[in-house]
């Protein structure tokens, strides 16, 4: 028979294990609360390692190239590591539309924009900043929604960057493995309505464990979780 304190203790880490974003709605508010208190001293980009400044002007590593979306290969941007589209069509919003979302024109529309306009709950899944980490523009935009998967034989899209995208799969390099899989699993818990699959959850469970947690990553969960009052425990407990 459980003791209370024993009781006591599981709940509070059944309380811990779910905690989620419930600070903050605003995808643009999380983007600059990343930019300002969490990357101010570490401005690098998580796939291909290249360093970005103040004004999101990417100076791209050695090597780092890249034939499409040459314009968005000059700025960082905030990548959802789930991407908003994997969680974003488990609401009625992002597949159907909402009375509410009717254009200036009168003309209805579903999606992502509506999802964000009339739901809360996206919202905080959207802004939530363990999910967001800096990318390139370009490979953002070829990362597209492509879950990850292991590509042995498939040649880089990126040069010197060791980014693979092939047949709508997305193979990132080590050095950013254990960070995606850690939000990976993150997502899994803290939000019901987010479940990966076995596949995707078997490959995230393994990179966790072959890709321990960095220095940097522990200050980073500590900056986020100081702006978002949450903790990432997949990346605590390696911290400790």
């Amino acid at each position: 028979m459980k003791t209370i304190a024993t009781i006591i203790i599981l709940s509070l880490f059944s309380f811990e294990a779910t905690a989620k974003n419930e600070t903050n709605q605003s995808f643009s508010k999380a983007k600059k609360q990343l930019e300002t208190g969490v990357y101010s001293d570490n401005r690098v980009t998580l796939y291909c390692g290249a360093s970005f400044d103040a004004k999101k002007n990417i100076t791209p590593p050695t090597g780092f190239h890249t034939d499409k979306y040459i314009k968005r290969s000059k700025r960082v941007e905030w990548e959802h590591i789930v991407p908003a589209e994997n969680f974003g069509r488990t609401f009625k919003e992002w597949r159907d539309g909402d009375a509410l979302c009717v254009s200036s024109k009168g003309k209805s529309f579903k999606g992502r924009k509506c999802a964000e306009k009339v739901n809360n709950e996206y919202r905080y899944m959207q802004a939530d900043m363990h999910n967001l980490f800096p990318a390139i523009g370009a490979v953002n935009a070829l990362r597209s929604n492509y879950n990850f998967q292991m590509q042995p034989g498939v040649e880089s899209d990126f040069g010197s960057c060791a980014m693979k995208i092939n047949d709508r799969k997305a193979e990132p390099p080590v050095d950013a493995r254990g960070r995606i899989a850690r939000a990976y699993l993150y997502m899994d818990e803290a939000y019901s309505r987010y479940n990966m699959s076995s596949s995707q959850k078997q490959l995230m469970t393994a990179w966790d464990k072959m890709y321990p947690v960095s220095a940097w990553e522990c200050m980073r969960e500590k900056n986020i979780a100081d702006i978002q009052k949450n903790n990432n425990i997949f990346v605590q407990r390696g911290c400790e």
